[in-house]
């Protein structure tokens, strides 16, 4: 189950809708196989194990993260699969939350007379599956917020942007890496014109796609975000703007989205991330500015938040940025813990 866990880890957020699992078959105390689910969700993690394996599986026993569905989707039912493989014994640590398998697939199984067993390692799998569990009950994205500070709680200062150790920036990378979405303001990337890509050798091709909050359609268009936009890898939500501005970012073919205001005339981003799942979106990493991350720790809008602090002291000049979410981030999110030193930079978790 450890490594079932392991290969379902090893696609966390990049298969789509449903959820990552991994799935590994043990014949005569071997393992024989060994699936996950395939990016963008299908096939399933129990089918690629299954059409892995070159012998039979008569008397095999499958060890699987999340129980098999037993539904007719777009694939057809792992049941099916394993009933018509021969394996003897299927182990799974959880029960999925999906009301369409939901303990439906127990009774299937078991009527074909394989031996069934839930909760290996039930705690542990458990954990992985926050983020999903959250997606199913609340038809929301797992938000994740990160934002990185100087000595002196600075997040900008002119002519002195970067803040970051090089190890900070690669887990920054591996965080864009596990989420389908990244969000950030307009206002952001005028000033810091970041590319919001994971540049992990070998794995940019799964960079995130880019929610730009921009009210009023002032993207700067010399940008590098508004450069390289295309309608697959941007989408900004905007409330008003002149035909001219709209007409420009259309030439762009940018999904445009317009949205309301809430009580404060910002874009409502409740209602953003609401719209964020019915386009399929299910882990959404923010990385904004002093404004848009405040505002969202005021809100508790994040399950988790990463708190990145360098040992530099940035110059208080005639243009920086203070954050001021500090507080609210320690009055919110109660439960905290400090990951590995990543060399003189550290990295405080914080989540609900």
């Amino acid at each position: 189950m450890e490594i079932a866990l392991d290969l379902a880890r090893s696609r966390e957020g990049l298969t789509g809708t449903n959820p990552s699992v991994g799935c590994v078959i043990v014949k005569n105390d071997n393992i024989i196989s060994i699936g996950q689910t395939s990016y963008n969700g299908r096939p399933h993690a129990e089918f690629n194990a299954i059409k892995n394996c070159n012998t039979k599986l008569n008397g095999a026993k499958m060890y699987v993260t999340l129980e098999p569905c037993s539904h007719h989707g777009l694939t057809p039912p792992c049941t099916n699969e394993i009933i018509k493989s021969k394996i003897s014994e299927v182990v799974y640590a959880l029960e999925d939350t999906d009301k369409r398998v939901r303990k439906k697939s127990f009774k299937i199984l078991k009527s074909h007379k394989i031996n069934v067993s839930i909760g290996l390692l039930r705690d542990k799998v458990k954990k992985f599956y926050i983020p999903y569990f959250f997606n199913r009950k609340n038809k929301k994205p797992f938000v994740t917020g990160k934002i990185a500070i100087s000595k002196n709680k600075l997040i900008y200062s002119k002519f002195k942007t970067k803040i970051t150790n090089q190890y900070s920036d690669k887990f920054t990378h591996l965080l864009r890496y596990k989420n389908d979405s990244i969000m950030t303001s307009s206002k952001t990337v005028n000033i810091d014109d970041p590319k919001l890509n994971c540049r992990i050798k070998g794995f940019e091709k799964f960079s995130p796609v880019r929610i730009i909050l921009d009210k009023n359609l002032i993207l700067n268009k010399n940008t590098y975000i508004f450069k390289s936009a295309n309608k697959k890898n941007t989408i900004v939500f905007y409330n008003k703007a002149n035909k001219s501005r709209i007409s420009m970012f259309k030439k762009k073919k940018i999904e445009l989205i317009k949205s309301k205001l809430n009580n404060s005339k910002c874009l409502d981003v409740r209602l953003i991330i609401k719209k964020l799942y019915s386009l399929g979106f299910r882990n959404t990493l923010v990385e904004g500015g002093d404004l848009l991350t405040t505002n969202l720790l005021k809100d508790k809008i994040f399950n988790e938040f990463y708190l990145f602090k360098s040992q530099k002291k940035l110059p208080t000049n005639s243009d920086f940025v203070k954050f001021n979410g500090l507080n609210v981030l320690n009055k919110k999110y109660s439960f905290k813990q400090k990951l590995n030193s990543y060399g003189k930079d550290s990295i405080t978790h914080y989540n609900k």
